[in-house]
């Protein structure tokens, strides 16, 4: 495909977007129909389409119009390229530009923020409104490629070894003891021999540091009662010397990738539909809105509502008082989200505590988003008792 051939797949799937129809299912509409396209022309378009949605309001201010092409044209103008220069019409390229469409429309400063109003407005009252507006830029950009080491088969250095011999350049990454930031060649990091062979996962470095901050002691029993994928229940099963950890999710379904990857990293995971206490640590990774990881997730920035984030926060709510007696007196229940605004972090535990006066507050932190990661927040909550 040439690059305006690209460009056009990207107009056509974005109008898919826009009229409801979720990324992924219309990219993989588009692919089983583009048998022609190769694996570097599909990975151009899927950029397209996210770099888009990353921008959607300011794509379509700086394009003069909401449609997949008028997107299409802000987006390139905002990644400063020319787009009559892909907007040729030849092949399969679209249409050359309008005269209309030749002229750059100014960005009002609200569409170049790249966030519904509610959300900068909930960030500003969090963080100030210069810091919201610096989250609101990072969560313009692709987010970083992040691998954690498993130090149950190596370290960082033959890691980071291992991986250039196939290509794929990293660096430390300075949020975790275990993280790799990927600096080259990041989509032949799951095809590679480091990842067969489970010497790396797939985990962001704010995830990483949050695990390694939980306080563990050998032979500890440990529940992840939101497991999902378990890249956290791995992280902790590395740091206990392999495990045993117990794996739960509310959606069984999420975990079903759970004993290969637990086979590949030499991890005793135990998958559990009913967990049984007591347990020196508990971690509830809860449900959230993302807000930290809407980078990799644009598309929930676009779908979170006021009403949505409260059903959230109550079903975080519900989460924390149902694990609460699997404590064991003197444990750990941890808190975390991939979330950046305070009623789902701060607030949250504040609330729980206020109800609990069997547990104390021992610490807390909040990562924001930025070059090196997610965002992410964790918070570490003490049971009373010996």
């Amino acid at each position: 495909m040439t690059p305006g051939a690209r460009v056009q797949a990207a107009v056509e799937i974005l109008d898919r977007v826009a009229g409801g129809m979720a990324a992924e299912q219309a990219l993989t509409r588009w692919a089983r129909g583009a048998r022609f396209a190769g694996s570097k022309d599909r990975a151009a378009v899927r950029d397209h389409v996210f770099d888009a949605l990353r921008m959607w309001r300011s794509s379509a201010a700086a394009g003069g119009g909401t449609t997949g092409r008028a997107r299409m044209i802000g987006l390139l103008r905002q990644q400063g390229l020319a787009p009559e220069k892909l907007f040729t019409g030849e092949g399969h390229a679209p249409a050359p530009l309008s005269d209309a469409e030749a002229r750059a429309p100014e960005v009002p400063e609200a569409e170049a923020r790249d966030l519904p109003d509610w959300l900068l407005e909930a960030l500003s009252t969090d963080h100030g409104i210069d810091q919201a507006r610096e989250i609101a830029q990072t969560l313009r950009a692709r987010a970083p490629i992040i691998l954690r080491v498993n130090l149950l088969k190596t370290n960082r250095d033959v890691a980071a070894e291992a991986l250039a011999e196939e290509g794929i350049a990293t660096t430390p990454n300075p949020r975790a003891e275990t993280a790799l930031s990927v600096t080259e060649n990041p989509r032949r990091v799951a095809g590679s021999r480091a990842f067969r062979e489970g010497l790396v996962e797939l985990q962001d470095a704010a995830s990483q540091a949050a695990m390694a901050d939980l306080p563990l002691s050998p032979g500890d029993r440990v529940l992840d009662y939101c497991a999902g994928g378990g890249g956290k229940s791995l992280a902790l099963a590395a740091r206990l010397g392999g495990g045993p950890v117990w794996a739960h999710d509310a959606d069984p379904r999420r975990m079903r990738d759970l004993p290969d990857r637990a086979a590949r990293a030499g991890a005793d995971l135990r998958v559990t539909d009913r967990p049984e206490g007591p347990f020196d640590l508990v971690l509830t990774d809860v449900p959230c809105s993302g807000s930290g990881t809407w980078r990799r997730a644009p598309e929930a920035k676009w779908q979170l509502t006021p009403e949505a984030l409260a059903g959230l926060c109550a079903t975080q709510a519900a989460i924390l008082r149902e694990v609460a007696p699997l404590v064991r007196p003197g444990g750990v229940l941890a808190y975390a989200t991939c979330s950046v605004l305070t009623r789902e972090n701060a607030a949250q535990v504040a609330a729980f505590l206020a109800e609990h006066p069997e547990f104390f507050l021992s610490r807390e932190a909040l990562a924001l988003p930025d070059a090196e990661g997610d965002g992410f927040y964790h918070a570490v909550l003490q049971r009373a008792g010996a």
